[in-house]
């Protein structure tokens, strides 16, 4: 009964490493990905994100969102870890600017 309940007990750990997605692109996630993954951002606001993004092209930062109406500094920085926009270089460079 001990063995089983090891077992389970890694198979869920092993599981649960699984489903963490780590940060999300915002260059490049849909709006239902951003939503999901932005603490803040409901589908309309995502929805907002995609369309500044086609109208004026991809994040150079993630400060970037910034420009967006609605997403000032305190929502970026309650979501500073999961957002990026290339690589996770960009993360610590574009929260240490702000």
């Amino acid at each position: 009964m001990k063995t089983i309940r090891i077992l389970f007990a890694l198979l869920a750990l092993t599981l649960s490493a699984y489903t963490y997605a780590g940060p999300v692109n915002i260059n490049t996630a849909d709006a239902q990905t951003l939503s999901k993954n932005i603490k803040g951002v409901g589908l309309k606001k995502a929805q907002a994100i995609i369309a500044y993004r086609v109208k004026n092209g991809k994040f150079k930062t993630v400060a970037d969102l910034k420009k967006v109406k609605g997403i000032g500094v305190k929502l970026l920085e309650k979501n500073s870890g999961s957002l990026m926009v290339e690589n996770k270089k960009n993360i610590k460079k574009s929260v240490a600017k702000n």
